[in-house]
């Protein structure tokens, strides 16, 4: 199968190699450029617990002062990974959902406790800091990285698309979503992707995509992208 991924390529080398070695097609077509944004210093003696949505949290916080064997709070498998190589030894992880994440914090923090530190990006997709302040727990939110649309495309890449359309596209967030729906428009495909399964992280990211027409759209969770292919 031809497959398409839309993530940073440091975020997606190692699906990319096992695709690779299951004898499938793999074209990158990388819609963000992440980066790092300035934000207030940070005294994590004054928290109990802290909070990652999101990997790049991690890559863009600055780990110098931070007590590794602080409760670390993991929205997925990735997120924990890179928890892990940074050093962190005590971490839980919500295996892709905010919403169970949200649920491991309940049973496993106490409302009594220090505050908790959550760390993300400009846009998230669940307000899980006012969700667990609506629950009584005192949380502090710092975001230290930025998402930017990717603009230009190499035009070669984009014929031999148009060529070979892509049989499952990858897309991991709401904003990937909207970079994709307007990389579609400026390139006119829209008319390209009806035997194409479109695989997105979430209903509000796949609602982005729906006036496209596509075979088959799936949700998933992070690390399961190769589950997915015997679904299809």
């Amino acid at each position: 199968m031809h497959i398409l991924l839309t993530r940073p390529l440091e975020d997606c080398s190692e699906i990319i190699l096992k695709f690779k070695l299951l004898g499938h097609q793999v074209s990158h077509l990388p819609l963000l450029t992440v980066g790092k944004k300035n934000y207030e210093k940070i005294k994590f003696s004054d928290y109990g617990g802290i909070i990652f949505t999101s990997a790049n949290a991690i890559k863009f916080l600055d780990l110098n002062k931070l007590d590794k064997n602080t409760l670390c709070f993991c929205v997925g498998d990735m997120t924990e990974k890179k928890a892990r190589i940074v050093g962190f030894q005590n971490t839980i992880s919500a295996e892709g959902n905010v919403s169970n994440l949200k649920e491991l914090i309940l049973q496993n923090y106490e409302i009594k406790d220090k505050p908790l530190l959550y760390v993300s990006g400009e846009t998230i997709s669940v307000d899980l800091d006012r969700q667990l302040l609506n629950e009584g727990y005192n949380v502090k939110r710092i975001i230290n990285y930025e998402v930017r649309h990717n603009q230009k495309f190499d035009e070669n890449f984009i014929k031999e698309l148009k060529i070979n359309v892509p049989d499952i596209v990858y897309v991991y967030s709401q904003n990937s979503a909207s970079s994709f729906l307007n990389f579609i428009k400026i390139y006119r495909t829209e008319n390209i992707w009806m035997d194409t399964n479109l695989m997105c992280i979430g209903e509000k990211t796949s609602t982005i995509l729906n006036e496209i027409k596509w075979k088959k759209i799936f949700l998933f969770n992070p690390g399961e992208e190769e589950y997915l292919l015997y679904k299809i």
